[in-house]
């Protein structure tokens, strides 16, 4: 009769009973949200729809009814106008030209801060001011451009008196398409820099050290890595702000007036006014502001995610 094996000495009793299971908490599914998460993003699905998502379709509805109610297509071809389609024209110059200048310059500012080596307060300061000034708008931006560079603005005045220059002897105009632009620039330059700045943040030290050990040259650098990475974010980022410019009507309003002929200003006078009044005109011109901010923005959104997966 053969011996029972005996247990291993130099291992754990397998007959000893382990100690008591450590307690853990209720399983929580990850695939499923609590209602408290809901509730938590509620005030933004509410917003969005009451701001955003009804007011669309009301004026999409709009724009293909007449003023009884009816179903036409007068309103859409009446976009076709010479009027209207030269309002189109002059935002989409206005557009153009703030976006390239304020996408240029915001870059070249986010670049100095984040790799031209300044002092460490100067890039804190920058993105402080410039999330101020891309929400200063409106009337009290026009009221601080006309008190600047109107006829009897500061810097006018200034010039005119110091320098001997007048500048509206160069036939320029604070109520005109270059003044426009230059006030626009005031809150597109820094939007830019807000944008920018994480691309920015995402060209990796490796690369540029990688590019060194290899004999590149800072010029090589840029055009072979720099470049390269950065062009969808920057180009993504212009097409924000080209969207941001036309679709910007308070600011326009409060420094021309009617004396620019815009499609924002021109919608107003539609809806509001008191000799241009079609109402559903004026949902029409909307309509096609929201197809060219639509486009704009869905530009903006594949160029992002192609950027993120440039940099992954």
């Amino acid at each position: 009769m053969s011996a029972s094996p005996q247990p291993d000495a130099s291992g754990p009793d397998l007959l000893t009973p382990a100690g008591p299971a450590p307690k853990s908490g209720p399983v929580r599914d990850s695939s499923g949200a609590s209602w408290l998460t809901y509730a938590g993003v509620a005030p933004f699905f509410v917003f969005a729809l009451l701001f955003l998502l009804l007011p669309t379709v009301f004026l999409m509805i709009g724009a293909f009814q007449d003023a009884q109610g009816h179903f036409t297509l007068v309103n859409i071809r009446e976009l076709f106008q010479p009027a209207v389609l030269e309002a189109y024209w002059i935002s989409v110059k206005v557009s153009v030209a703030s976006a390239t200048g304020g996408a240029i310059i915001g870059a070249l500012l986010a670049w100095a801060a984040v790799h031209g080596r300044l002092p460490a307060w100067i890039r804190p300061t920058l993105m402080t001011f410039s999330g101020v000034a891309s929400n200063f708008a409106g009337v009290p931006l026009a009221f601080a451009f006309i008190s600047t560079l109107g006829r009897v603005g500061l810097v006018t005045v200034l010039a005119r008196k110091y320098l001997g220059f007048n500048l509206y002897s160069t036939g320029f105009s604070i109520l005109s398409f270059l003044g426009l632009t230059i006030t626009y620039l005031y809150f597109q330059i820094p939007l830019m820099v807000l944008i920018i700045t994480p691309a920015l943040d995402g060209l990796k030290r490796e690369w540029r050290e990688a590019c060194d050990c290899l004999g590149g040259t800072a010029g090589q650098y840029w055009r072979y890595v720099g470049f390269p990475v950065l062009w969808p974010s920057f180009l993504g980022a212009a097409l924000l702000l080209f969207a941001n410019a036309f679709g910007a009507v308070a600011t326009a309003y409060a420094l021309t007036g009617s004396s620019l002929n815009i499609v924002p200003i021109l919608l107003f006078a539609q809806i509001r006014g008191d000799v241009l009044h079609n109402q559903n005109l004026g949902y029409a011109l909307a309509l096609g502001m929201i197809v060219v901010t639509g486009l704009s923005n869905g530009g903006y959104i594949w160029l992002r995610a192609r950027a993120e997966r440039g940099r992954r």
